[in-house]
């Protein structure tokens, strides 16, 4: 078994839609960057309001380019990889760090890839799955601001720190509801993995 033991922070509390900012932050106290979530949002964080149309639909920002909403609110949605990539990218520059840090974004990348590259050298990832492992839901969709374009949402969306493995198991961070570590079946963990598009983001030592 492989395990990186790093940071835990609970989200659920102050950071109901989180989960994304969360993990990494806890990856960010894991290298040994002091910062808290707060900081993170305000400093590095894209984020978008969502609001509510006459006709009852959303209209809000591409959550592969902003984080949909705010994570203090629990009725908003979240963001997707390019997003924590970036927000990590100047977590790194404004700590003068950025020459120290490569931030990859690891979407479909295979998770035994992942498990190579990454856990098996002591470092944690971002990993995108469903919260507590529950089926995605397709919807809601809605109207990206200022374009017109219609974002199609996969609902229980949920992200957490990959941290370890076994040969049929993956552990990892995961902030919700103060589950701590969790260790569960990797052959779940994967599949709801790639019904949030198999997203992950990485941080490589160039230094």
């Amino acid at each position: 078994m492989k395990l990186i033991n790093a940071p835990y922070i609970d989200q659920t509390a102050d950071w109901p839609t989180g989960c994304e900012t969360v993990s990494a932050v806890m990856l960010l106290n894991f290298l040994g960057i002091d910062i808290g979530v707060k900081d993170f949002v305000d400093g590095c964080l894209g984020k978008r309001p969502m609001k509510r149309l006459s006709d009852g639909g959303l209209e809000g920002p591409d959550p592969r380019l902003f984080f949909a909403g705010d994570p203090t609110d629990p009725e908003s949605f979240g963001c997707y990889s390019g997003v924590i990539k970036r927000a990590l990218e100047k977590a790194f520059l404004q700590r003068g760090l950025a020459g120290e840090y490569e931030v990859v974004d690891l979407t479909d990348v295979p998770v035994e890839t992942i498990l190579t590259d990454y856990i098996d050298r002591d470092m944690p990832v971002v990993f995108w799955t469903s919260i507590d492992l529950k089926e995605t839901i397709q919807g809601p969709d809605w109207r990206i601001s200022g374009t017109g374009d219609t974002f199609h949402w996969i609902s229980n969306e949920h992200c957490v720190l990959l941290v370890g493995y076994d040969k049929d198991k993956l552990i990892y961070n995961d902030p919700w509801t103060n589950n701590g570590v969790v260790t569960s079946d990797r052959e779940l963990v994967e599949k709801r993995h790639k019904e949030e598009h198999s997203m992950a983001v990485g941080v490589r030592r160039t230094a």
